[in-house]
């Protein structure tokens, strides 16, 4: 080998040399922040470069052609997932990319509450900030679609909890979640269910489960109050139930409920119609799928509130028109 090589390879190996070492002491030297912490996104489908550059405009010196060049030189292009970060003063560019391949993404969480409808459910998820609002445009029903379910109306079919979820995430995710735990909770109450009932299927004791859900001031009477109402659809009464027939009345209630309410039919209204309604009124939880599907053995066919959350529960019709004149009167006096 003539002496000129040598020279350009040994040339070639010092500068691959300093290049390692200077590789090697950026990825381990820390990053310059605008602030204590950064909350940044990378948005799905993002490329390496327009990761990077996400990166830089949330307000860290990153050195773009560094940390592009560390993060291809240990092949780690492909590995960078989408969703929201938080980094703190100190970190390493190493320490970075070990974030954004792990997903250790910052997690927000959306509550839905029992007793709510899919309205509302929808509501709370259109003014999440942290979610991606894919579901925003959709139709109720293109909804159902995304999720197989048909053209089976979507209220009471998810289940209300705390739901967890990286800043980013699509909304639809997150109502898969809800539809699949309510299906859930509600096939292991009716593999547990007791004998007898009258429901012919699970969605039947979904049903009755939202009607005990708007029914019940006190999480103790749940099994009472579906109690009641089991004894009324098997002796053929009417359930005559108040938050039917709002739910039947839907915008034209004004928070008050009049006799000439109770009256006027829809298909949800049970002092017109005989049985339980055609669906949910709205999402029950657990405690009121298993009051339906574990009633109370008792023989009240009656129940009226008495003004401070808890009901009365009487077995007859006089019992309960003296039950009623007594809560009348209670309420004249305060």
């Amino acid at each position: 080998m003539s002496s000129w090589i040598k020279r350009i390879f040994l040339l070639v190996l010092c500068l691959t040399l300093l290049a390692a070492a200077g590789l090697r002491w950026y990825a381990s030297s820390p990053l310059n922040l605008r602030a204590d912490r950064v909350q940044f996104s990378i948005k799905p489908g993002s490329s390496l470069r327009s990761a990077t550059r996400q990166i830089v405009d949330s307000g860290i010196e990153l050195g773009a052609w560094r940390f592009n060049l560390l993060v291809r030189v240990l092949d780690k292009a492909g590995a960078i997932k989408a969703g929201s970060y938080e980094v703190s003063r100190g970190i390493t560019p190493l320490a970075l990319l070990d974030k954004l391949t792990s997903g250790d993404v910052v997690h927000a969480e959306v509550k839905f509450l029992e007793g709510w409808t899919f309205r509302q459910l929808r509501a709370a998820l259109n003014a999440d900030p942290d979610l991606r609002h894919d579901s925003a445009d959709l139709s109720d029903s293109d909804i159902m679609a995304r999720l197989g379910a048909g053209d089976r109306s979507p209220e009471g079919l998810f289940f209300p909890d705390t739901y967890r979820f990286g800043a980013g995430t699509s909304d639809i995710e997150v109502i898969k979640r809800a539809y699949a735990a309510m299906d859930k909770h509600l096939q292991s109450a009716w593999e547990q269910r007791a004998p007898d009932l009258p429901y012919r299927e699970p969605y039947e004791a979904l049903i009755m489960a939202s009607v005990i859900e708007k029914e019940t001031g006190q999480s103790n009477e749940r099994a009472l109050v579906a109690g009641v109402f089991v004894n009324r659809l098997r002796m053929g009464m009417l359930l005559q139930t108040d938050p039917t027939v709002i739910y039947g009345m839907g915008d034209k209630f004004d928070g008050k409920l009049r006799t000439k309410d109770l009256r006027a039919d829809t298909p949800h209204n049970t002092y017109t119609r005989a049985g339980l309604p055609p669906t949910p009124i709205a999402m029950p939880g657990l405690a009121a799928l298993q009051a339906a599907l574990n009633p109370a053995d008792t023989d009240a066919l009656y129940f009226v509130a008495r003004g401070d959350g808890s009901s009365e529960f009487s077995r007859t019709l006089a019992e309960h028109e003296r039950a009623v004149s007594n809560y009348r009167r209670q309420k004249k006096k305060r």
